[in-house]
C-alpha cells in the first residue's frame, strides 16, 4: 500500500499491487487492473519509488 496526493491535495492509499500503467500528461493518471484511474499529484518517478520502498519494507528483494 501507498499514499499518493490527489489533485484536491486529498491524500490516499492505493494498493500497488493493482497498479496497470502510470502516465504524464502533464499530471499523472494512475490506471488500476480494476480499470479505475486515479490523477494525482506525485511524479511516475515518486510513485515508484514508493512502490519500491513499500516492496522492500514488506520484504520482497527489487532490484
Amino acid at each position: 500500500m501507498i499514499y499518493v496526493t490527489k489533485l484536491n491535495n486529498e491524500e490516499i492509499v492505493i494498493n500497488s499491487d493493482l497498479i496497470e500503467v502510470i502516465e504524464e500528461t502533464p499530471n499523472t493518471i494512475i490506471t488500476l487492473t480494476t480499470g479505475k484511474k486515479i490523477i494525482t499529484k506525485d511524479s511516475t518517478k515518486e510513485i515508484i519509488d514508493k512502490v519500491i520502498t513499500y516492496k522492500r519494507k514488506i520484504g520482497i528483494e527489487i532490484q
